[in-house]
């Protein structure tokens, strides 16, 4: 390629780039560092006490407030006739009480009329029975009709509040799932999108090995959307099952991307479009979409379970934000959350009251990731309907603030003393820097794994974010990337369980270490290509020149009893998955098997290339002690001295300020340098404790 076009290309590029920052500016001024917002259902209470609510919301220190996100009904009460008077007057009270506006699409809860004149917007269950009027989420993305309907509800509400200076944003649907749809409409699109993506059905039937079991098709018209109703678990197949999880996620990246063109014609600039995916989101694939300025998540981490110890079903899951906060930065760059747990929910397991100080800490914790907005799901607890039992930040007198109502008020007045402390310009220490991290991470390979675990232990979803734990507990930054991403920003990177790849990926990564960059790989990792067939030759044929060593076999043990793994003198146990390595020469062996029949055969494998590492993990410990070790090791080896933080205990820093939280049932005492200035907090981190210092 020509010289000036790749300069020009990269000129583009870093353009596009800074012009994305700045929007993000526009939206979220660096100064304000987070903001703070309420969901509010006005159609739910008497009109008489909107004044009183409103003014409430203004009173505890929030800034906007969350509307319209399920009013289709009050919208739209009659096909073709809308009725935007009531939210006029509902908007006109936030505007009076200097308060914010934040809009949602209605398209998640169709109104009653649609439903009875057309019901073929519903979707299709797959004993192949529609949905009906109930619930939400219901509607076909694939439907032309219901998609008229959806944009032009959409397009009435732009033009209606597009030009209104006191709107900031859009959020679109509501948790986006990408639920399966067997409806005709989907079943058609399903051929469609097919059709683009292989062009031949011979191609494919050879993506799909269709001829195992006589799958084989004669032509695009044949092919129905894998059903598991109808045909059992173990007899469907795994590529078309995979096929199928992309086109749902792609019809529903589309559909968000169809809201987000029908709102961008109508608004200003200064409003910007986003939605929000669950923090665990196994369906929809967010880095999809093009038309969001960034993604949002909801984040309830407490379910009436937890971990970190004997208090932590009252302080929640802390891998809940800590993956989502960062995961959901990889669409536009920022993120924050709009739908944060207040109290306990409706739908937990047992709804156990949280240790006071746990909705605030939760809030510290988005803010400390680099949230720019923090919204919670909802300020009444409502009386009636499905979620009568879930805590809102006013209880059901309207009147008097929950616990984590009171929290609320105490986390918007520190972040306006913090505000008054932001110094611009300041960049990531070096000590900080010197540890950053990035794992990569994609959707389709958790669909590939999560449909062939192989062992029931196996955590597809929570083994990526053991290593993000394992790194956070060195303090270290770290990033949630595709594969896509820039490597050479990151002194480490960690590939967990990327089961599906190819040698341009695996030249990638090479280049990543030649270049000096220190690559941890883990086990089921390159075992498939694309289409998710193995290779014809050795398991992760491709991958065995990078890590010099040939995986010969793999193994589990019953649940019940424990492997052994050795290295230096310390013995790791170990029973989920197990890879058995032939090393070439060269390779340094870092771990071997300590028992069972092939006993002395390599786990784990060390090799220089060029100026950097990488590192084979073919095993998985029980506690991921061994793990660990390997990680701390590569930081060290890079220059960066790391902390030790207990399980649950996480510190960053953002905008100039450090920030620590505590979800363990124990007190920790934090270490600071001599120079810090506490600002918020102790050093001395009680359970659900917040500390944010600066230096």
């Amino acid at each position: 390629m020509n010289k000036r076009i790749v300069i020009a290309f990269l000129a583009i590029l870093i353009t596009g780039f800074k012009a994305k920052s700045q929007e993000i500016k526009k939206f979220f001024p660096e100064k304000d560092l987070i903001t703070t917002g309420i969901y509010y259902y006005p159609e739910h209470w008497d009109e008489s006490q909107w004044e009183r609510d409103i003014k409430k919301i203004a009173d505890m220190g929030y800034e906007f407030v969350h509307l319209a996100e399920f009013a289709w009904f009050r919208l739209e009460p009659e096909e073709g006739k809308f009725d935007f008077k009531w939210l006029d007057k509902v908007v006109g009270i936030c505007e009076k009480n200097n308060l914010k506006v934040l809009l949602c699409t209605p398209s998640a809860t169709m109104p009653a009329w649609m439903g009875e004149k057309y019901p073929e917007t519903y979707i299709m269950y797959g004993n192949y029975i529609r949905g009906e009027h109930g619930t939400r989420g219901l509607g076909s993305n694939a439907n032309a009709k219901y998609k008229f309907f959806v944009e032009r509800i959409v397009t009435a509400l732009a033009k209606h509040y597009g030009q209104n200076k006191n709107v900031v944003g859009w959020q679109l649907d509501n948790e986006p799932d990408a639920k399966t749809d067997y409806s005709p409409a989907a079943q058609q699109a399903f051929r469609q999108w097919l059709q683009r993506k292989y062009k031949t059905i011979e191609t494919l039937n050879a993506a799909w090995g269709a001829a195992f079991w006589s799958q084989r098709y004669n032509s695009f018209n044949q092919v129905i959307i894998p059903n598991l109703t109808l045909v059992n678990w173990w007899g469907n197949n795994p590529h078309a099952l995979l096929d199928l999880k992309r086109y749902s996620a792609d019809e529903q990246a589309a559909f968000l991307d169809f809201q987000a063109t029908a709102l961008r014609k109508n608004i200003s600039p200064n409003q910007y479009i986003t939605t929000n995916y669950t923090a665990i989101s196994p369906a929809a694939n967010p880095r999809l979409t093009k038309k969001l300025d960034f993604a949002a998540y909801t984040a309830y981490p407490n379910g009436g379970a937890g971990n970190n110890g004997s208090l932590g079903f009252r302080l929640g899951d802390s891998k809940t934000l800590l993956f989502a906060s960062e995961y959901y930065k990889s669409v536009g760059g920022v993120s924050g959350v709009m739908e944060m747990q207040p109290g306990p929910t409706n739908w937990a397991t047992q709804a156990s009251l949280l240790l006071p100080g746990t909705v605030r800490m939760w809030l510290y914790h988005s803010f400390a990731a680099g949230g720019k907005l923090a919204c919670s799901y909802r300020f009444r607890q409502v009386l009636y309907g499905a979620e009568q039992y879930h805590g809102a930040v006013i209880k059901t007198d309207g009147i008097t603030p929950s616990q984590g109502g009171e929290e609320y008020i105490q986390f918007n007045k520190e972040i306006k003393q913090l505000r008054q402390l932001y110094k611009p310009g300041t960049s990531l220490p070096q000590q900080l820097a010197a540890r950053k991290t990035a794992i990569v991470w994609n959707l389709e390979n958790y669909w590939t794994i999560d449909r062939q675990k192989q062992n029931v232990r196996w955590d597809s979803w929570n083994y990526p974010v053991k290593f993000m734990e394992i790194a956070a507990s060195f303090g270290a930054p770290v990033d949630v990337v595709d594969e896509n991403a820039n490597l050479s920003d990151y002194k480490v990177v960690i590939i967990p369980a990327y089961e599906m790849a190819d040698p341009a990926l695996i030249k990638k990564w090479t280049q990543y270490v030649e270049q000096g960059g220190h690559l941890i790989i883990t086990c089921r990792t390159a075992t498939m290509d694309r289409n998710g067939h193995f290779w014809e030759g050795e398991t992760a044929a491709p991958l065995s020149a990078l890590i010099g060593a040939h995986i010969t076999n793999s193994d589990m043990i019953i649940p019940y009893s424990k492997g052994d793994v050795l290295s230096g003198q310390n013995h790791y146990p170990w029973n989920i998955w197990g890879d058995l390595l032939k090393v070439d020469d060269g390779t340094t062996i870092l771990a071997s098997y300590n028992d069972q029949f092939y006993k002395g055969t390599t786990a784990v494998v060390k090799r220089n290339i060029g100026k950097g590492t990488v590192t084979y993990i073919g095993v998985v410990t029980d506690d991921m002690k061994l793990e660990k070790e390997i990680l701390e090791t590569n930081y060290k080896e890079v220059g960066a001295e790391v902390a030790h933080y207990p399980a649950g205990v996480y510190a960053y820093w953002r905008d100039g300020f450090y920030v620590a939280i505590n979800y363990s049932s124990e007190n920790y005492e934090m270490k600071l340098p001599a120079n810090a200035k506490i600002l918020i907090g102790n050093k001395t981190l009680e359970p659900a404790g917040v500390l944010v210092w600066n230096e």
